[in-house]
């Protein structure tokens, strides 16, 4: 029994058509199941590189029906990820706003055409289903658990015109005990408050890392303006009154601006706020029911925060926090959903890993594709990879990681990883200002031998396996100053626990080092740059490595060093605009206080997201059918030296944007073979 669950919007990759509001439309992703147990899953944005997607997750189910050796029309059950009345109402809602717009009002005949269109099969009606949001996220968490019975709590921005339920799982079924208002959302509580500290969605995780900084109490009176906690575990979010109260109150910060200790303690002050609500509501559901397991699904349970401080208090005995638990990890609960209903429960077994992504393909192809980048790579296959690896990052290395299948969710689990020596407090200054080119209080990640796990890590009870990074955990006083790059000012860290049998190769590098250094662990974060998903495929994480400063790639068995270009290597790529990428001539004012004509580059029809670049690439731009190969562009148009290294170098920082995208040419793969 093959069931397809879907999460994400309507648009194909190029297109606009669906503008639902982005809150609820992202993050789309497709999971295939054969019998309850997941066989492929991989989010959309992995795919074509369009970050937290909220496209139609085409290339995700194409992967799927790929990695099953099936076709559409051999899947028993599509299922998505909200109801259909709640569709049909967003559709209808579109329909207001643009009335000349051609969208069917009816949801269910909509994804039957907009996946006949696609995989030229038409699916029985009868054999599509869209499931409730929350229900979906609550059945993705208690169906990975192990647990037999457990309490569920659901938490997230919108869905389904809700923002959350409390459940009870027993066995294969269900019970639903409450559920949240949209008007009640936590997920909106805590986004409308970030709106007055420069951010915005998703960019939630970002004021979490941000909080350990600040001091609750000078606004904690304030916040409580904001909720109020009442008899049974219920609560009431006032939404209305942040924006007013904040603007009075605090300095507003813009994007880009420096953080004051204001911003930092407002940071605290909300992060503590919704520690406080989560706990009223747990504990009378926990003192109702008898429950002593816990399952947390919805965006609100990415706080890593929030789940650790659960963890310690003691309240249940043991919690599972699905580790794709923002929309993404919908398409998962609404397979098993369908599953179930068709007499093919998951089976009751604790989630030990999630690489149910695409694989590298085999050493040739692996090998074949840098062999195309012989211009700007030189590599060497080794049997000794692992020790190879672990020797440069004792030397100080900062690398790239990537092995087998892809992870599933947000976190860079060991397989698309960059790794570092965990110790060199530096080492969290030189990454982000390599790699990620973001705020420098950010924290980074641990990956720990679970066997060693508790001699740095103070855990709770008798717990030792935390293989998803959803728990800050206490780093122990006595290893905090030796773990300088991992360990947060508050000296936590968001713990990855790695198990010999679950991920072998990722054990085996971090044994390595540990062979060579007396630690086992490695610090860890997802290889990819500030405007890009995690990468997939050998070719994304050859343009992370070739566009940041990380010192060494190692791809299945093969090390991989920069070679030193000149700009003919550059040129001899081809340049092609992804499908997601608009050019614009607009006018707008310039420094001076004038009018004139700018050249843009958008990733989406929004003027907010546009890059200017100068006249003559945008010249350049226009003239790509598909994909041309620099150089040759570079001839259509008189210049000299000078003016070709200039565009050249204008073209590799868009490339770094991802806004256009470089690779070896045809004829250079032909040449290398």
């Amino acid at each position: 029994m093959l069931c397809l669950g879907l999460s994400g919007g309507l648009d194909k990759v190029y297109e606009n058509r669906f503008q639902i509001a982005n809150t609820f439309m992202h993050d789309g992703a497709a999971v295939l199941v054969r019998d309850g147990q997941v066989i492929a899953a991989v989010e959309e944005e992995r795919l074509n590189r369009i970050k937290h997607s909220n496209k139609l997750p085409i290339s995700s189910v194409q992967y799927c029906l790929s990695a099953a050796g099936v076709q559409l029309s051999e899947i028993d059950h599509v299922a998505y990820y909200a109801t259909e009345t709640y569709c049909n109402a967003m559709l209808e809602n579109m329909l207001a706003s643009e009335p000349n717009a051609s969208i069917p009002l009816d949801a269910k005949f909509l994804v039957q055409q907009l996946l006949a269109q696609e995989f030229g099969s038409e699916l029985d009606p009868s054999r599509i289903s869209f499931v409730s949001h929350h229900q979906a996220h609550a059945v993705s968490a208690f169906a990975m658990s192990g647990f037999e019975q457990s309490l569920i709590f659901a938490i997230d921005g919108s869905g389904d015109f809700q923002s959350g339920l409390v459940a009870v799982g027993s066995g294969a079924e269900i019970s639903q005990l409450a559920t949240f208002p949209e008007n009640n959302s936590l997920g909106l509580f805590y986004l409308e408050v970030i709106r007055y500290l420069g951010y915005g969605l998703f960019d939630e995780y970002k004021v979490m890392g941000l909080a350990p900084y600040g001091d609750p109490v000078p606004y904690r009176e304030l916040f409580e303006q904001f909720y109020e906690l009442s008899a049974n575990g219920e609560y009431r979010v006032h939404l209305d009154r942040i924006g007013p109260t904040l603007l009075r109150t605090i300095q507003v910060r813009q994007k880009g601006m420096p953080f004051t200790q204001q911003h930092k303690d407002v940071s605290a002050s909300l992060q503590e706020a919704l520690e406080r609500i989560v706990f009223h509501i747990l504990r009378h559901h926990r003192e109702a029911t008898g429950m002593t397991r816990l399952c947390l699904a919805g965006g609100v349970a990415h706080n890593c925060s929030m789940n650790g401080k659960l963890l310690y208090s003691g309240l249940f005995e043991d919690i599972f926090v699905q580790p794709a638990s923002h929309d993404a990890g919908c398409a998962l609960g609404a397979a098993l959903i369908v599953s179930g209903e068709l007499g093919r429960p998951a089976p009751r077994a604790r989630l030990q890993e999630v690489y149910w992504g695409p694989d590298l393909a085999s050493d040739h192809a692996v090998e074949e594709e840098l062999k195309a980048w012989a211009g700007h790579l030189e590599f060497e296959r080794t049997e000794a990879v692992a020790d190879r690896a672990a020797e440069w990052m004792a030397g100080g290395a900062v690398i790239g990681w990537v092995q087998g299948r892809s992870e599933f969710g947000p976190r860079a689990l060991g397989n698309r990883s960059i790794l570092a020596d965990p110790r060199p407090a530096t080492n969290k200054d030189r990454i982000n200002a390599m790699v990620k080119k973001r705020e420098g209080y950010r924290p980074f990640a641990p990956s720990v031998l679970e066997e060693d796990a508790r001699e740095f890590f103070d855990l709770p009870g008798s717990a030792c396996e935390f293989p998803f990074m959803n728990f800050v955990v206490r780093v122990r006083d006595s290893k905090r100053g030796l773990l300088g790059a991992i360990t947060h000012v508050d000296g936590t860290a968001r713990l990855q626990t790695v198990s010999r049998k679950a991920s072998p190769a990722y054990w085996d590098v971090i044994n390595a080092f540990k062979q060579r250094t007396g630690i086992p662990i490695l610090l860890n974060t997802s290889f990819n740059n500030n405007a890009e998903p995690i990468v997939d495929s050998v070719a994304d994480s050859i343009a992370t490595f070739l566009t940041t400063g990380l010192d060494g790639l190692v791809v299945g068995p093969f090390l991989v060093k920069k070679r030193a270009t000149t700009l003919e290597d550059w040129t001899a790529l081809a340049v092609s605009l992804p499908p997601y990428v608009s050019l614009y001539k607009v006018r707008a004012h310039t420094a001076l206080d004038r009018q004139e004509t700018v050249c843009e580059i958008r990733t989406d029809h929004s003027s907010r997201d546009g890059v200017r670049i100068s006249h003559d690439l945008f010249d350049l731009l226009t003239r790509i059918e598909g994909e041309a190969v620099l150089a040759d562009l570079l001839d259509t148009i008189t210049l000299d030296q000078a003016q070709r290294e200039a565009l050249t170098g204008e073209l590799r920082r868009l490339w770094e944007q991802r806004r256009v995208r470089m690779r070896p040419s045809q004829a250079a793969r032909v040449d290398q073979n």
